[in-house]
């Protein structure tokens, strides 16, 4: 037993060189990582490769090692052995004549060798994580036992070192009692991986889920069994295909020796194998793919979430019965050590939010101590899905792209069976420009500023709580008062509630940090790096790694920029100016006029050199912006720019983001061809762009205002209006939620509760009662001033509803084709509860069902079908930006450039809006509706008006050459991106 191993630690340089080089992989997005189709289809090429190679006697009993012959999947590729009989390839050549030989990838700036060389670098880091994490714990334990001593580990690596052992032990006795025939319902999938295998994939993934988990130091049982069950079964699969090639083989060739006629079934898998190993040599991956990926759907049934659920919970199980804990070396007292497990299983009343009722769980809970160390252990995993170091595969089908062999899906159904064969069963020629949109978004490339890290890291090392960083500290409990009386005691426990709460969300947000920034040191090493994407089920695109990307914090945001630099030129100084305001955004300066913008900037040039220079020991200026991080990073390369003797040719790797203005309500306005909304929202031309959540305060202003005038005996709401004019607390910051999620189908209570928050904001001490009725009235008039401005937004966003109703009212799930031939399919159905028996406990498995969920069915159908919207938007633009030449990123309504071609951008994006808007959208909704749903009625079409997107155009060409402003500032570079709803 390795218990006491941090108190025997002595240093090691072997053992540290080992555990610096090592990877642990822990899966933090289970719902990215599912290996499996939701229906039990399996892909399992993704990962098959690192054992399907050399010689075929692969041990797995005793040591777990690579495959002999070779050490990874990348030696594999590129060995230039020629020993093999490559006649095996002659008669597979009908398994994959359709496949094409694939051209040799070119990359701009990068040579076919070097290319090939991050490529094995790619496939390995896809391939081995569990392999070397079991392998390096045995050779870890093994030098141990030869030395006499143990490694001088960090604390949390050598909990994962004394854990592994016993565990492995526990799951070996295990499988030795299923090989016997015990009646365990785990039994029939326990005995199909090696046990040092399954124990480090439950080390991690169950360390991995308290990491990302929203109870703080607590997993669910039900979810945390059933991704460590999913798991398993993935590298079960691999194996078994492996071990079946194996001993055909083996008995063919035995066969062969003693003259009797071999098994044609034999024969075939021998020639099969010999034709995997060929290929990969000749690095032909796609007819790898092919032929195993035909060998496993037509062999292997899956397993299914209930044998995930009690092999997970099994295993689950033993770790709590053999990992214990103790406190470290430095915290040891003079007495015995306190040694005592390390994870404990209970029953727990957890609320739900969602349904506002509560229910009780199963959960696991973790000692304190891991519970402390958890933010500590980011640094020394390996995190799944990390951005990948060459271009990602392109897209050709749904399971079909990005990842070489890491299980990759172009859409994120959730579980979805609808959802999934929809796009499954969508012809690839309808949907290649929503595939090329990925292509091209996952074909940008990054890399990390190195500079700007270095001073995160400096701010993180002093504490953090600046620049928006977690505060390092927790706050401390209040003592408990020397008094009897009660409303005193109440006061202290209120205050220890808030406390450890506020610590909780402390201890989170620094586990987050630590993963964001484990990333970012482990890319910093990199020339650059690429996000493959993939779509959420309404079509927009978003990277599949968690971590460190360009739709995170403004942390993430500030540390990523393009990793091809080009000159600023005179378009792009300025715009670098300008997007230098929209960052700072303090003081409203990001709503003033281009020129306006330029000219803070320019105010601010010794603030901007000194944040450059001296970013914290100076005046520390930019800490003020609303995204300091990026805010800095700008000052920097502003700072380098002016500071030349050519400022035009300065090379700038800054993105420069063109957001869009309340983007929903943009969509609805050129839906609607409503001019009024359209010139509230930007899109019509003016000198500086309009603020369409001020607009709106100014309105409930004056609502409030004629209120005021009113007979108080007559009408209640008289006082209200009257103090909410008088303190002032009628302003932007006020409506600005409520506006923004007016086209999420926000309804009068969230509205209230909204703006409820906002006045708390303003008078922390008021009275509850007062503030709620002052909402109550603040909310009717702003949903009242959102009529009168988006009229027309209100009657379509009604008549989606209409829509919705009447093919839900049937039972039937809203479906419809975006503009690039998306097929959506809304997922809400209800689900059934399946109560399954484990080891462990009871388990309640829920299940989609057939009936759908009327009222979300009805409410999310307005927001989902703009998303969809914006996300064929986006697309578009993507790919005009590529034929252009032009750098691109999007997020969402964001859309992201060089400095020195966002001019080119705003034009293309212009383009791409009108182009969308000039389809008949709300027309081929209603026949999509009719010709997929016969037999029902729907209301006919909302009236509309006569505003023309297309004449806005050709105006804003007109105004550019002498006022160089925007499409009536259509993406104005506002901060007003809030996050996906």
């Amino acid at each position: 037993m390795w218990r006491n191993i941090a108190k025997r630690a002595v240093s090691s340089r072997k053992l540290m060189k080992c555990w610096e080089d090592s990877i642990f992989k822990v899966n933090l997005k289970p719902l990215e990582l599912n290996p499996f189709h939701q229906n039990g289809e399996v892909n399992v090429i993704r990962k098959f490769c690192y054992r399907c190679l050399g010689d075929t006697s692969v041990s797995f009993s005793g040591n777990l090692s690579h495959p002999k012959g070779y050490a990874s999947v990348a030696e594999a590729i590129c060995t230039t052995d020629t020993e093999e009989d490559i006649s095996a390839m002659d008669a597979n050549q009908g398994e994959f004549q359709h496949e094409q030989e694939k051209e040799p990838k070119i990359v701009a700036g990068v040579g076919n060798a070097e290319y090939e060389l991050l490529k094995r670098r790619q496939i390995k880091i896809e391939t081995e994580a569990w392999e070397q994490a079991a392998q390096e714990y045995k050779e870890l334990l093994e030098d141990m036992c030869e030395q006499k001593l143990a490694p001088n580990l960090p604390y949390m690596k050598s909990l994962f070192l004394g854990w592994f052992e016993p565990l492995r032990n526990c799951i070996a006795a295990d499988q030795e009692l299923c090989r016997q025939g015990t009646k365990a319902n785990y039994a029939p999938y326990f005995d199909q991986l090696p046990a040092e295998m399954m124990a480090v994939v439950t080390m991690h993934k169950l360390m991995g889920f308290f990491m990302s988990s929203d109870d703080h130091g607590t997993a669910k049982v039900v979810q945390a069994a059933c991704q460590i069950g999913e798991a398993i079964e993935q590298e079960v699969r691999i194996h078994n295909y492996l071990e079946k090639t194996r001993k055909k083989l083996g008995e063919a060739k035995g066969k062969s020796k003693e003259g009797v006629e071999p098994d044609p079934e034999a024969i075939k898998q021998a020639h099969l194998r010999k034709t995997v190993k060929t290929l990969m040599k000749k690095k032909k991956l796609q007819q790898v793919r092919h032929i195993i990926k035909g060998q496993e759907e037509d062999e292997i049934k899956p397993w299914g979430q209930e044998a995930h659920a009690k092999v997970g919970s099994r295993l689950i199980e033993l770790l709590i019965q053999s990992a214990y804990i103790q406190p470290p070396v430095d915290q040891l007292s003079d007495g015995p050590p306190d040694i005592r497990p390390a994870f404990k299983h209970s029953m727990k009343t957890i609320k739900i939010d969602s349904l506002n009722l509560s229910r009780k769980f199963g959960v696991i809970e973790c000692d304190p101590l891991i519970f402390q160390g958890l933010e500590k252990t980011a640094k020394h995993m390996v995190i799944p899905y990390m951005p990948m170091l060459v271009p990602p595969e392109n897209w050709i089908r749904y399971d079909k792209g990005a990842h070489f062999f890491l299980p990759s899906y172009v859409m994120r159904t959730h579980g979805s069976k609808q959802q999934r064969l929809e796009v499954k069963n969508t012809p690839v020629k309808q949907i290649q420009r929503v595939f090329d949109a990925l292509n091209t978004l996952g074909n940008t490339k990054w890399r990390v500023n190195k500079k700007l890290l270095e001073i995160v890291d400096r701010v993180w090392a002093s504490g953090g709580k600046y620049a928006g960083l977690v505060d390092r500290a927790d706050v401390v409990l209040p003592e408990k008062p020397e008094t009897e009386d009660e409303a005193e005691l109440r006061n202290w426990k209120w205050k220890i509630k808030n406390a450890k709460k506020e610590n909780n969300e402390r201890h989170a947000h620094r586990c987050d940090l630590e993963l964001k920034l484990a990333v970012a040191h482990k890319m910093s090493a990199e020339d650059g790096f690429y996000y493959p994407h993939n779509l959420d089920f309404r079509g927009r695109a978003y990277p599949m790694h968690p971590y460190l990307n360009h739709l995170g914090s403004d942390l993430c945001r500030g540390i990523l920029e393009f990793a091809e630099g080009r000159p600023l030129g005179n378009s792009g100084l300025r715009w670098l100016k300008i997007h230098l305001a929209n960052l700072f955004a303090t003081g409203g300066v990001d709503k003033k006029s281009y020129e306006g913008r330029i000219a803070f900037t320019e105010s601010n040039l010794d603030n901007i050199f000194d944040s450059a220079d001296k970013p914290l020991e100076g005046n520390q200026w930019w800490l003020g912006a609303e995204d300091p991080f990026q805010c800095l990073a700008v000052c920097m390369n502003l700072s380098e720019a002016l500071r030349s003797s050519s400022p035009e040719t300065t090379i700038s790797h800054i993105p420069i983001h063109q957001d869009g203005s309340c983007n929903g309500l943009q969509h609805y306005a050129a839906l609607g061809r409503d001019k009024l909304g359209a010139a509230a929202v930007n899109l019509v031309a003016g000198e500086k762009p309009a603020d369409v959540y001020s607009g709106i305060a100014d309105r409930v202003r004056e609502i409030m205002q004629e209120d005021s005038q009113k007979d108080p005996a007559a009408d209640p709401n008289v006082f209200r209006a009257k103090m909410l004019i008088e303190k002032d607390w009628v302003n932007r910051k006020l409506v600005k939620q409520t506006v923004m999620t007016s086209v999420y189908g926000v309804t009068y209570i969230g509205a209230r509760d909204q703006i409820k928050k906002r006045l708390k904001e303003r008078d922390p001490d008021g009275d509850d009662n007062e503030q709620f009725q002052l909402a109550c009235y603040a909310a009717k008039v702003t949903l009242t001033a959102l009529g009168e401005m988006f009229e027309a937004a209100r009657s379509i966003m009604s008549w989606l509803s209409d829509c919705a109703n009447i093919i839900a009212s049937e039972n039937h799930a809203v479906r419809w084709t975006t503009p690039l031939g998306l097929p959506v399919v809304q997922p809400y159905r209800k689900l059934g509860r399946h109560n399954i028996k484990t080891s462990l406990q009871k388990l309640t498995l829920r299940r989609e069902t057939d009936k759908v969920m009327l009222k979300r069915q009805r409410t999310a159908f307005p927001p989902n079908f703009v998303h969809s919207l914006d996300g064929s938007h986006m697309m578009m633009t993507a790919l005009a930006c590529k034929k252009a030449g032009l750098n691109f990123a999007g997020v969402h309504d964001s859309f992201w450039t060089h400095a020195c071609d966002v001019d080119e951008m705003n034009w293309i994006l212009r383009e791409k809006f009108v182009e969308l808007y000039e389809q008949p959208i709300l027309e081929n909704l209603l026949e999509n509706f009719q010709g997929s749903f016969p037999k029902l009625e729907f209301p006919s079409l909302p009236g509309r008006g006569d505003f023309n997107l297309k004449e806005e155009l050709e105006i804003e060409e007109l105004y550019s050459k002498d006022l160089e402003i925007g499409f009536g500032s259509r993406y104005n570079v506002s901060k007003e991106y809030e996050g996906n709803p």
